[in-house]
């Protein structure tokens, strides 16, 4: 199986926000935020939401650092290198986390030891989408086009190996046909290439692709997770479909260098959790589709390990593989 480049793919360059006079706040050392993408996508989007008012809860500068590459793992690796002092934490799609021991031969950094699991924050289903030219206008038809005319739809994906990736080829799998895997170095812009027609298939996070559906510019066909999207009452989910990987989705979270001490995690964990508890917050969030997710350290690192096992399997029993 190949996995080619997006034509229009480019590396965005990291980019910073830094909001708020340094001298008015509490310590003049700011929090910073890493996001392991470019500008655009599901994480990037929430750390954008959370900014304001987490500095403010903290009384500290709260910086959103991009650092994409390496289907992630430039930016883990960035934080889980860096001092354990609760300066640095990263905001990332977990996936990264759970498929990356079992995908990469070779990866700078351990998931379950260089990093410590502050809290998750959020869960988003996935939203598989078309361009609205394609002439499949739901699940059924979509499945029946991929099986008559195997490799005639592109589908545009973020990292091979990313579960967005996996749930894809699981569902086409289970359809009987094949699509055509394009590699875009993030997610928006393998959402972008799909708006643009370049590719006509996308799997991703509902917070990033939901207000392109809204507006037209992409065809909802059907949604993960255990119940329709408020703002999609028509589109029916995998698990109403008998599709495979009826569970998968985005959730993202917050981890720490490893040794951070148990403090630092705590005063941590607390300050995200309280932020995503305002009011305007939680509407926000369930506008876009995510369900709120604050349980702490000891439920996250349990949940990362469970995810690991289960999605490690799917990544070992496929033979997908990188360097």
């Amino acid at each position: 199986m190949t996995h080619p480049i997006g034509r229009r793919a480019a590396l965005a360059l990291p980019s910073l926000v830094v909001a708020g006079n340094a001298a008015a706040q509490g310590t003049d050392r700011p929090l910073r935020i890493v996001i392991p993408f470019p500008p655009g996508g599901s994480s990037d989007i929430l750390a954008r939401i959370l900014q304001p008012e987490l500095q403010r809860g903290l009384n500290q500068v709260v910086v959103v650092d991009n650092r994409g590459g390496a289907a992630g793992n430039l930016g883990a690796d960035h934080v889980a290198k860096a001092a354990p002092d609760g300066t640095t934490v990263l905001l990332t799609d977990t996936g990264i986390l759970t498929t990356g021991p079992s995908l990469f031969a070779r990866l700078p950094y351990n998931p379950a030891t260089d990093l410590a699991p502050v809290t998750m924050l959020t869960f988003a289903p996935y939203i598989m989408a078309v361009h609205p030219s394609l002439a499949a206008r739901d699940g059924r038809e979509l499945a029946a086009l991929v099986r008559a005319e195997p490799g005639r739809i592109n589908f545009a994906h973020s990292g091979v190996g990313a579960l967005n990736h996996l749930t894809a080829l699981l569902v086409a799998q289970h359809w009987g046909g094949s699509v055509t895997e394009v590699f875009y170095r993030g997610g928006m812009i393998g959402i972008q290439a799909a708006v643009t027609n370049e590719s006509q298939l996308i799997v991703n996070g509902a917070t990033a692709v939901l207000p392109f559906v809204k507006d037209g510019r992409l065809r909802a066909i059907a949604v993960t997770g255990p119940r329709r999207l408020a703002d999609l009452p028509d589109v029916p989910t995998f698990a109403e479909l008998g599709w495979p990987a009826a569970d998968a989705g985005i959730g993202q979270g917050v981890l720490a260098p490893a040794r951070t001490p148990a403090a630092t995690i705590e005063r941590l964990f607390t300050a995200f959790r309280d932020t995503l508890a305002e009011p305007v917050l939680r509407t926000r969030m369930a506008g876009l589709g995510a369900e709120i997710v604050t349980d702490g350290p000891d439920a996250f690192r349990t949940r990362l390990a469970a995810e690991t096992e289960a999605w490690g399997g799917i990544v070992r029993a496929r033979g997908i593989r990188l360097d």
